[in-house]
């Protein structure tokens, strides 16, 4: 009974000792590992997708947690003691300020669990030879785990219902109850509306997103895409002030009156770029009257916004609903898996993400726009004619099949490279592909 008795102190003593050594070890492979971990969480928790900031948020919180756990088994800590990492706490007042529920927040506690013991235990067989040690030290490291997500999780909620107290503390309840009944197109009194929101309701408008693309959080931020809002206004030829909605610290909703003959063509484009600068960006509706124009031009924005966040920072600074492609482009942001296939298998070699291939596909779609013009094309493109079909020949040889071969698709494939860029192509480096990162 004695020698029983040993033989499990002597299994568990050795197990603690292989579960330290196989942290160690995956603390050192930690940072190959992390885009592929952060990329596959970020596609199981659906609440995440289409926000940059949340996106990139969510990433550093999870691999400063993978951190934090594997010193926690290395070191035999305290779990008592411990503290969620800053990102971790960041990331659940983002969440709080968003809307987004807790049980999200959860939710990427448990997935990023299981997809760190199920590597874990690959290190685990892969270093420990006696099949009775690996199972006991498959047990602590299982018990470790779920210590440190119960006390993560049960401070990161914590954190998450104080910043939602704190917000909706801040917020006009009144003022976001009447907004959210015009983005559902619910009835409201319309006078009433007007002067909760200190803005008209009955005229031309135009919605749109601004975001930051290096949002630090701050008071100043708000103010700052505020600011963006204003030169976005007086950039379209805005006939009164701007209606500003902050959506958490990093991003707002806005609207702006606009006379009836205005027109957002290239040139005005061009000026919102130039108004915002470059640590902003925008996403454009299209102008719409009354009522039911102050929702549906909101609704444009929101897909706009959907798809440059889905670009990431390689995307356009500014954004519009009525940009040509953008609309299809909203609809495979909407599946991206189903975008990879259809661009994969319509683009072949085409569907490489690289600045020569990129600038291939650019020549082609604009080609195919002109009716297979060469002196079209080439003007449009500012470059020879010879230029432009040694591109469409280099594009033709690269896809491996003709032109009119499943042209519907070929065209589809361009228009959601154009506009998703990265999201959907084929990466060359081995990299993860980065999920709707953005700002």
């Amino acid at each position: 009974m004695a020698a029983a008795v040993q033989e499990d102190v002597e299994v568990v003593d050795a197990a603690r000792v292989r579960v330290s050594a196989v942290a160690a070890a995956m603390l050192v492979g930690l940072p190959a590992r992390a885009p592929a971990l952060k990329a596959g969480l970020a596609e199981a928790v659906p609440e995440l997708r289409g926000d940059p900031t949340i996106v990139e948020l969510f990433g550093a919180s999870t691999e400063s947690n993978v951190e934090s756990f594997f010193r926690m088994a290395q070191y035999t800590l305290d779990v008592a003691e411990l503290r969620p990492p800053s990102a971790a706490v960041e990331y659940a007042r983002r969440l709080a300020q968003r809307g987004i529920s807790s049980h999200a927040l959860v939710r990427s506690y448990r997935v990023g669990q299981q997809r760190v013991l199920d590597w874990t235990f690959e290190e685990i067989a892969r270093q420990e030879a006696d099949p009775v040690v690996a199972m006991a030290a498959v047990q602590v490291m299982q018990a470790i785990s779920f210590d440190y997500v119960d006390r993560m999780a049960e401070q990161v909620v914590a954190e998450y219902e104080a910043e939602r107290d704190r917000w909706l503390a801040n917020r006009n309840t009144v003022r976001a109850a009447l907004l959210a009944a015009l983005v559902d197109g619910d009835e409201v009194d319309v006078a009433a509306g007007e002067r909760a929101l200190g803005y008209r309701l009955r005229q031309q408008h135009l919605g749109f997103v601004v975001w930051g693309r290096d949002a630090d959080g701050s008071t100043h931020e708000l103010r700052r895409l505020e600011n963006a809002a204003d030169a976005v206004a007086d950039a379209v030829g805005a006939v009164g002030a701007p209606l500003f909605v902050p959506q958490d610290a990093s991003s707002g909703w806005a609207w702006v009156p606009l006379d009836a003959a205005v027109v957002l063509d290239d040139v005005a484009l061009a000026r919102v770029r130039a108004a915002i600068g470059r640590s902003v960006r925008v996403a454009l509706g299209a102008p719409a009257s009354g009522v039911n124009g102050f929702r549906t031009t909101h609704l444009d924005a929101l897909r706009a916004f959907a798809v440059a966040s889905t670009a990431g920072e390689r995307g356009d600074a500014v954004v519009s609903h009525l940009d040509p492609g953008l609309r299809a482009a909203g609809l495979l942001a909407a599946d991206l898996e189903a975008a990879r296939e259809l661009v994969a298998g319509a683009l072949g070699g085409l569907a490489e993400d690289s600045e020569p291939v990129a600038r291939l596909r650019e020549t082609l779609a604009v080609f195919l726009a002109e009716r297979g013009s060469y002196l079209a094309a080439a003007r449009r493109l500012h470059v020879h004619k010879n230029t432009v079909k040694y591109r469409v020949d280099r594009a033709v040889a690269l896809r491996g099949r003709p032109l009119e071969e499943d042209r519907l698709d070929l065209e589809l494939a361009l228009v959601g490279c154009r506009w998703l860029g990265a999201a959907v192509l084929r990466r060359t480096d081995g990299q993860a592909r980065p999920e709707r990162t953005g700002s």
